[in-house]
């Protein structure tokens, strides 16, 4: 790699096709539904779509979690795929939903009823899928309102306002015995639907960990976000033919007898709790022993210079460490290194 003045996070689309293509090997034949909430976690949504789309990948699903992230999505995948928003969100944005062909996640009385008249003052059918509080309490209806929820929604198909498309909820992952209790509970909801009239093509339960290694609890769909960016779960181990798509690297801007200094810091969202882990360098791993706002001090190496390249994390090739081990050496998750990086830092795409 080229030596770089600035931060700079650098993110090879080549990982990323290959992870996506491990994970649909795996969940197969549950369909994979990238999802690509928080500016595809930090790795920016329109170059993602665009590497997706460019390349041999079929994906047929894309999750944003909001409607603008979903539109910005719809805007550069095309007409092709389905894209998905599980978030509540205003009436105004529902009709751009509508408009644009998004999927609506449904889960309150209030929003379904939003959504329909959304839908009926454009003239339009909405696509919905209803969620099912399943225990974990983020939104989604409880099993009491459940029937008026499907009495309510079919009644809108049969008017030609909406479609129901699917039924969804999620996980905790708190234990294996709470997720079976929460299956249950979904496959019962799934099954009132059906025996109420209702035909739901698109049933989704599980997450990126919960998709992987609980193949029984995989729906038609599985929303899978950070396993696609090889973020791995916190304590979890490395999956097969996943890697991290990013690598943040920075120069080296200063050598001297306390050690070296890399042109990174807290204000390009580097946690100051990162001092003592390891990062990748010319002589291999070294420890963080500052971090201030401009500059990160590493323990030092022979023949150091300005101008080396150090990787704060990534794939590992340098020694680094990847970003899920960042994360739990502050007591986090991998996505929470990502997700602070200032967007000061270029993000550039490889192949």
């Amino acid at each position: 790699m080229d030596r770089v003045n600035a931060p700079e996070l650098v993110i090879s689309r080549g990982r990323l096709v290959d992870n996506i293509f491990a994970v649909q090997r795996r969940i197969a034949p549950s369909e994979l539904m990238v999802v690509m909430k928080d500016d595809a976690y930090g790795h920016g949504i329109e170059a993602v779509v665009d590497a997706i789309t460019a390349s041999d990948a079929v994906v047929r699903w894309f999750g944003g979690y909001d409607i603008p992230t979903s539109l910005r999505i719809r805007a550069r995948a095309g007409t092709g795929p389905r894209v998905f928003a599980w978030a509540t969100s205003s009436e105004d944005e529902a009709r751009a939903a509508i408009s644009a062909d998004i999927d609506l996640g449904v889960g309150t009385e209030p929003y379904l009823q939003q959504v329909i008249r959304a839908a009926e003052a454009l003239h339009a059918t909405a696509r919905v899928h209803l969620k099912i509080d399943t225990g974990l309490h983020r939104n989604g209806f409880r099993p009491e309102e459940w029937g008026r929820a499907v009495d309510a929604t079919l009644e809108a198909e049969r008017r030609g306002s909406i479609v129901l498309e699917g039924v969804w909820s999620h996980l905790a992952e708190a234990s294996d015995e709470e997720d079976d209790e929460a299956a249950s509970a979904f496959d019962q909801a799934v099954a009132a639907v059906r025996a109420a009239g209702g035909s739901p093509q698109a049933l989704h339960l599980t997450a990126s960990a919960a998709s992987w290694w609980r193949p029984e609890l995989r729906g038609t769909v599985s929303r899978i976000g950070a396993f696609c960016y090889g973020i791995r779960s916190g304590d979890g181990p490395r999956l097969p033919g996943v890697a991290p798509i990013a690598s943040l690297v920075a120069p080296v801007v200063r050598v001297d007898g306390a050690g070296v200094e890399v042109g990174i810091g807290a204000l390009d969202g580097l946690p100051t709790t990162l001092v003592g882990a390891e990062v990748g360098t010319p002589a291999g791993p070294r420890r963080i022993t500052a971090v201030d706002a401009s500059r990160v001090t590493l323990e030092a190496w022979a023949d150091a210079a300005v101008g080396d390249l150090v990787h704060v994390f990534g794939p590992g090739e340098h020694g680094e460490s990847d970003a899920t081990t960042l994360g739990e050496h502050i007591g986090s998750i991998g996505e929470e290194i990502l997700l602070r990086l200032s967007p000061r830092i270029r993000r550039t795409f490889v192949d």
